[in-house]
């Protein structure tokens, strides 16, 4: 008997048998530890001691905090397979395939960068010279978007020179003030035209200065119409 009992201790050791999902202290037999994976290879980003019991599987995604819903805590959180997939925890704004330092979770762009996804639309990234003045403003590797609050406006970026123009990676071209002006049209991102002062000092005082904007865009449309007569004029298309 005593040779039949210690044949069978030793059978259950060394049988190949797996743990389900029961306490361990309820296990009936001695069962060896799950060794499966959740990801082929888990370097940063990544927290490979962390059982994922949706997936049964160990290792879990670290999920940066810009990329969560409803998260102030400013640390990356481990985030199981199935919540991932599911996605009612992250921003749709943002992308979990892609690792942004120590964490998954880049802001989601197209143009090769110059447009950003803000509230599931695509929003100029503004390069880092155009002054903006918004409620909350995000650095991106190319430039700065605007996440809250209204989008500049053609008018607000020609105060300062500016036209929503893409130069490379972002938005932004710079029109010096004393060698331009930007006329800008009602309610629109780009201006209706941008014309030459050919080096005129339009600081100087005049005693037929424009009084305001309309004006000046009076004088410069009646300009305009005068010089498409005299071309019409002398210069024939062939």
């Amino acid at each position: 008997m005593k040779k039949i009992f210690a044949f069978s201790v030793f059978g259950l050791m060394f049988a190949p048998m797996t743990c389900d999902a029961v306490d361990w202290w309820r296990q009936e037999t001695v069962c060896r530890l799950d060794t499966t994976t959740c990801y082929p290879s888990m370097g940063t980003g990544y927290d490979r001691e962390m059982w994922d019991a949706s997936s049964q599987c160990w290792g879990m995604k670290l999920i940066c905090p810009d990329a969560l819903v409803n998260n102030d805590d400013y640390i990356p959180v481990p985030m199981g397979k199935t919540d991932i997939a599911r996605g009612d925890k992250i921003k749709a704004d943002f992308d979990t395939d892609e690792l942004n330092g120590d964490c998954f979770g880049v802001r989601r762009t197209t143009s090769n960068g110059a447009m950003a996804s803000v509230g599931d639309e695509y929003v100029p990234v503004w390069c880092n010279t155009v002054p903006l003045y918004a409620d909350e403003i995000e650095q991106l590797p190319n430039g700065m978007i605007v996440t809250s609050g209204a989008q500049p406006t053609c008018a607000e970026l020609a105060l300062d020179g500016y036209v929503a123009i893409q130069v490379g990676k972002c938005y932004g071209k710079y029109y010096d003030p004393y060698k331009y002006y930007i006329q800008c049209g009602p309610g629109d991102l780009l201006p209706e035209r941008i014309i030459v002062l050919n080096g005129a000092d339009y600081t100087m005082p005049s005693g037929d200065a424009p009084v305001d904007i309309d004006a000046a865009n009076d004088i410069f449309d009646k300009m305009e119409s005068v010089s498409q007569t005299q071309r019409s004029k002398y210069f024939k298309d062939n």
